[in-house]
């Protein structure tokens, strides 16, 4: 498979410091699903509130998921980050799923709160809600050129080159030291998607340690064509094939899991599981896929080559077995009172 190299800026507003990116349109999306769902399930009497409470639910996530994504990003993945002035500067690093679930806890905790409900049902309602934000997220993450996965043969199914890889970027002569936007103006450059002499006028003068960027010197170097079919004496790729594991997660984080919680959900209308038992489900579900992923995940730089940092496992598998031990602690928790009435139809 060939990357299509599409621009991560949607809409370049002109004479305005900010762009329309697919990464932040994926997450709209991801809340304005989420926020149907919660109504819909609020009017079948499934989660404990009204069809007019239920999107105030998406209010506290979209705060739990930002602040949450960030904080598990910096503890887990970039300790820099903590730094509140490094924090806020939301162009560096990302959000991290762990954390943004974590979020996400505290979020339901003050919505129930609030409005003097349970929070199994909250949390069940979240889980049905919360698989097509993913698959979108992931989405947003392979238009980035980001979290690809680890290198493999060529007839891999799948299999493609990325010209975010380190070898891509070093043989086009883009460097870490210019801005996010410079890199991906040269790649849509060398992918043939825009001219050189248009995108020249909003690229920097200089890089972040105030040295003269050359552009004329680089765009001699911006041909993706001649760059991924680059090899060495050994007729192996300068740039090598990797797994698209953005779209393995997207498609068995996202839809794969999220059609499974859908036809439980449809399966038990009727007699509704346990408060609590959805959300379990997720949770299992989601960390037997991330747990599985991992494998052909490109670890973190910060992590090393192999990536593991406890007992032969990545940050993301780690976290996972956190996932597993929570849904554990859900499905057992103590449970007062009669069980759920069946939910309306």
């Amino acid at each position: 498979m060939e990357f299509p190299g599409w621009d991560p800026v949607l809409l370049d507003i002109p004479f305005l410091p900010i762009d329309i990116r697919w990464y932040g349109l994926m997450y709209v999306v991801g809340f304005v699903v989420a926020q149907w769902v919660f109504v819909r399930l609020a009017r079948r009497g499934f989660f404990p509130v009204s069809a007019q409470a239920a999107p105030d639910l998406i209010f506290y996530c979209v705060f739990g998921v930002m602040l949450g994504g960030r904080l598990g990003y910096a503890l887990f993945y970039d300790q820099s980050l903590l730094n509140p002035l490094e924090f806020v500067q939301v162009w560096k690093g990302g959000l991290a799923f762990h954390g943004g679930l974590a979020g996400v806890g505290v979020a339901v905790w003050l919505f129930c709160r609030r409005h003097g409900i349970g929070w199994g049902r909250t949390v069940d309602a979240c889980a049905l809600a919360v698989t097509p934000g993913i698959l979108a997220v992931r989405f947003a993450n392979f238009v980035n050129g980001e979290l690809y996965g680890r290198e493999t043969t060529p007839d891999t199914w799948g299999a493609m080159q990325f010209p975010t890889d380190p070898a891509a970027m070093r043989l086009m002569r883009l460097s870490d030291a210019w801005t996010m936007r410079d890199r991906e103006l040269c790649i849509q450059v060398a992918f043939g998607h825009r001219e050189f002499a248009d995108v020249e006028p909003y690229l920097s003068e200089v890089d972040r340690f105030g040295q003269r960027i050359d552009w004329s010197a680089v765009q001699r170097h911006l041909d993706w064509d001649r760059v991924r079919a680059m090899t060495d004496p050994d007729g192996a790729h300068l740039v090598p094939f990797r797994h698209p594991s953005q779209l393995y997660e997207g498609i068995g984080e996202g839809l794969v899991l999220g059609v499974v919680l859908a036809l439980l959900y449809l399966a038990t209308r009727h007699r509704p599981l346990a408060a609590g038992r959805y959300a379990a489900v997720f949770l299992l579900g989601y960390a037997a896929i991330r747990f599985s992923l991992e494998w052909v995940r490109q670890p973190d730089a910060q992590f090393g080559k192999v990536g593991t940092v406890l007992f032969g496992m990545t940050m993301g598998q780690t976290l996972s077995v956190g996932l597993v031990a929570l849904a554990l602690a859900i499905l057992f928790w103590p449970r007062r009172g009669p069980a759920p009435k069946p939910a309306r139809t």
